[in-house]
């Protein structure tokens, strides 16, 4: 990795770290849980609890997108339940009611990071949580962005995007910055769509 790259991305975790937390309220503004009463064709039954988010499945686009210089994008951002209080991801986000997921995958990266791009692959599909949620995810690989605004961030988003090469997105990963799981897997799926340069 270069060194200047590996400087910026540490100023970035540096910024956004969390230094602590305080629980201020037991509701919750965003998450919902339901139990559900599940019964099996053997006639047995089972009780679940389904987590929903913001009153929706919670369904959303996560995009690996490659720049028309061969520049891969990162996000980094507080995620305060982790160990090291960041994520270092690739940029994603819910796709909202009604919309189809690669029409959320284009607006979630503009609004992320000011790029856009013309050709989107969809390279894979998860479910995030199947033990608990509905919520299912749609990878794609985004090529030849290229930078036309600024970021256009929710209240309560705090986002820095990075950019490195290719070569260095699986250091990144080897070295065990890249810890969210949806990312891991569209990096991976990726690989066969990706050249190097």
């Amino acid at each position: 990795m270069r060194k200047e790259k590996l400087e910026e991305l540490n100023s970035y975790i540096q910024e956004l770290k969390s230094k602590r937390k305080e629980l201020i309220d037991t509701s919750s503004r965003f998450l919902t849980a339901r139990t559900y009463r599940s019964y099996l064709e053997d006639g047995r039954m089972i009780i679940r609890e389904k987590i929903i988010k913001g009153n929706h499945s919670g369904n959303a686009s996560i995009i690996l997108p490659i720049t028309s210089d061969n520049e891969v994008i990162l996000t980094v951002q507080p995620r305060i339940f982790t160990k090291s209080t960041i994520g270092i991801a690739l940029p994603a986000g819910y796709v909202e009611e009604g919309e189809e997921y690669l029409d959320g995958a284009r607006r979630e990266l503009l609004e992320e990071t000011g790029y856009q791009s013309g050709h989107f692959i969809e390279i894979c599909s998860f479910y995030q949580d199947e033990g608990c949620s509905e919520a299912f995810n749609k990878g794609y690989l985004a090529v030849d962005c290229k930078k036309i605004a600024e970021q256009k961030l929710d209240k309560d988003e705090y986002i820095r995007f990075f950019t490195c090469s290719i070569d260095e997105l699986y250091e990144l990963l080897d070295q065990g910055y890249i810890l969210d799981g949806g990312s891991q897997l569209v990096i991976e799926r990726a690989k066969k769509y990706i050249k190097k340069g």
